[in-house]
């Protein structure tokens, strides 16, 4: 019998929480070493675990797995996340790419120097709110299904909420303009594998603070690259 995954990052979200987000979201119980110092990143780059010398990484079914992308859509695939066809699978990847864009852009939040923040907060607003919600309340409404595409839980469902709940971190009422990603919202968090997620205690990350920040800047040498 496999083991449980094993995931290897630092003790934060950065790009290992949807990682997170979806093992959880399958039911999966998951392992974390955590990079604690720069020197234990480079061990794991010299050790040969990591194919092109970055995280997140996964073992998993034997594989160490590296590149976000690829770790995603295997446990997506592993886990009947992924639609039942090719045409679902190429409309839940248009959807998740457009998701992950956002996403991108509020975990880079915490990175903007002071003076800028302002103004990228008020960017992350702009296009939560005016290219990317819409969308999904449109095809949520137009598809008249409890899911994003077709009418069974995917990934798609996973890595929108993951994406809502960020953008509420940033604007506590961004939603108040789209009823049906409220809805949406609202039952996809009582999925039980994702309220267990959701509930104190869990492998779910806080945002990055200014506690962290300086941490996670020396292990990824940010700055001096």
């Amino acid at each position: 019998m496999a083991g449980k995954p094993k995931l290897y990052y630092f003790n934060g979200r950065g790009r290992m929480e949807t990682i997170r987000w979806l093992l959880a979201a399958a039911g999966v119980e998951f392992e974390e070493q955590f990079c604690e110092t720069r020197e234990d990143l480079l061990k794991l780059r010299q050790d040969g675990y990591l194919l092109f010398q970055q995280v997140p990484m996964v073992e998993i079914d034997g594989m160490k797995m590296v590149q976000t992308r690829a770790i995603l859509n295997y446990i997506s695939g592993k886990h009947s996340l992924y639609g039942k066809d090719l045409k679902e699978r190429a409309l839940i990847d248009m959807y998740v790419e457009a998701t992950m864009d956002l996403n991108e852009i509020i975990m880079h939040h915490p990175l903007q120097p002071p003076e800028a923040k302002a103004k990228h907060l008020a960017s992350i607003i702009e296009k939560a709110t005016t290219r990317y919600f819409p969308v999904y309340e449109k095809a949520l409404k137009d598809h008249g299904q409890d899911f994003l595409v077709g009418n069974r839980f995917s990934r798609a469902d996973v890595q929108l909420l993951e994406t809502i709940l960020m953008a509420e971190e940033c604007k506590p009422d961004i939603l108040s303009k789209f009823p049906v990603l409220q809805a949406f919202k609202a039952r996809i968090s009582n999925i039980p594998t994702i309220k267990k997620f959701l509930q104190p205690g869990s492998q779910k990350k806080p945002p990055l603070d200014a506690k962290l920040l300086p941490k996670v800047m020396s292990i990824f040498n940010i700055g001096n690259e």
